[in-house]
């Protein structure tokens, strides 16, 4: 008779060999894509932002509870903070910076991005706090409104002092540069080039598999559990001697820090930011994200996230073809994003709780 004791260590060394063997998967995808061409490996760059984009986001509604539509705004201040750092935006159109910094700004990677991380987390904490005593569709309305706040305010802000560039936007960026690496220029390994789209990666990959694990910390700490209690009933929460004013501002600051990462990760790999970038429609999306993966739950987040940026360039495969058999009368622009909605809406139909719910989500499901 096989004893149980002996199965727990097969299953955590499995575990622990499929955990090595994903990493391996993930440092190679890169090299593999590049083969077929940069588009893929710009793909999955993107996915990867958007990973660290959603589990901020899940921070604040997922454990939290508390519906965010304006998460964009955080996303958008980080991007413009690095623009602001790194171009020659301020140099050009301020004569006391140029006169104090002749070469132009050009701040390092490592004063960037903790700044954009410590900007969007005092945002976030200033953001949430008229807000705490707000819940549900009243707090989204209040938060749809702060998110349009902010990127009216980036148009607006070109007269009577140019500190935006307003519509234009801001460019170009300098790119990371990592002792002497530079991720905006190609890599050359004797006869094989490593491009910059993929030295990009690797930062993105390695800023997710940061962002997962204070994710996961969180989560499993007395502040996740605190988060999660407010969420569940807000009341009883308090009746616990949970304080939710506290506990709602660090999920508002602690959210918002990732998204200002992200988003002077944006600025840095695009080399370039425009209000265009963050619209209500980047909410919307982020929060999909969050909903379609399965809210709460950090691997349910990191495969929605990866699904819904993904899938609208795989569907041109699907949408090109159907206009030329259709002979034009399917405007591949209208489908594709259709044909998203539409697997959107049968996903949600048949899973309710998310592709990925969270283990008691999942156990309710299997027990109807």
């Amino acid at each position: 008779m096989a004893n149980p004791s002996d199965a727990r260590p097969r299953t955590d060394r499995r575990r622990v060999a499929f955990k090595y063997a994903a990493l391996v998967g993930l440092l190679l995808l890169p090299l593999l894509l590049q083969s077929a061409g940069t588009h893929w490996v710009r793909t999955a760059d993107t996915c990867l932002l958007y990973i660290m984009l959603a589990l901020g986001a899940n921070v604040v509604v997922g454990h939290a509870g508390l519906l965010d539509l304006g998460y964009v705004a955080f996303y958008a201040l980080g991007a413009y903070m690095f623009a602001l750092l790194t171009s020659p935006h301020l140099v050009d159109n301020f004569a006391w910076i140029a006169a104090m910094f002749p070469l132009g700004l050009h701040t390092p990677w490592w004063i960037t991005i903790p700044l954009g991380a410590l900007l969007a987390a005092l945002l976030g904490t200033l953001f949430g706090a008229p807000t705490l005593k707000l819940r549900g569709d009243y707090l989204a309305i209040v938060t749809l409104g702060f998110g349009e706040i902010v990127r009216l305010l980036i148009v607006n802000f070109s007269h009577p002092i140019n500190i935006t560039n307003g519509a234009k936007g801001m460019g170009p960026t300098d790119s990371i540069n990592f002792f002497g690496l530079d991720l905006g220029k190609p890599l050359s390994l004797g006869d094989f080039q490593i491009a910059s789209v993929t030295l990009y990666y690797y930062l993105f990959l390695a800023l997710v598999l940061l962002t997962v694990t204070i994710c996961h910390r969180l989560q499993h700490s007395r502040i996740g559990r605190a988060w999660m209690a407010i969420r569940d009933d807000e009341v009883v929460a308090q009746a616990m001697g949970i304080n939710s004013r506290n506990m709602k501002l660090l999920a508002f600051g602690i959210g918002a820090s990732f998204g200002g990462v992200s988003g002077a990760m944006f600025g840095a790999f695009q080399g370039f930011v425009s209000p265009e970038a963050f619209g209500l429609q980047e909410s919307v999306i982020i929060l999909a994200m969050v909903v379609f993966g399965g809210i709460g739950h950090i691997p349910g987040v990191i495969l929605g996230a990866l699904l819904l940026t993904a899938l609208p360039e795989a569907l041109r495969y699907v949408a090109g073809p159907l206009q030329e058999i259709t002979d034009g009368r399917l405007d591949a622009g209208i489908l594709r994003p259709l044909l998203i909605s539409l697997a959107m809406i049968v996903t949600m139909l048949a899973r309710p709780h998310g592709l990925w719910p969270m283990p008691e989500h999942g156990k309710s499901l299997r027990g109807r």
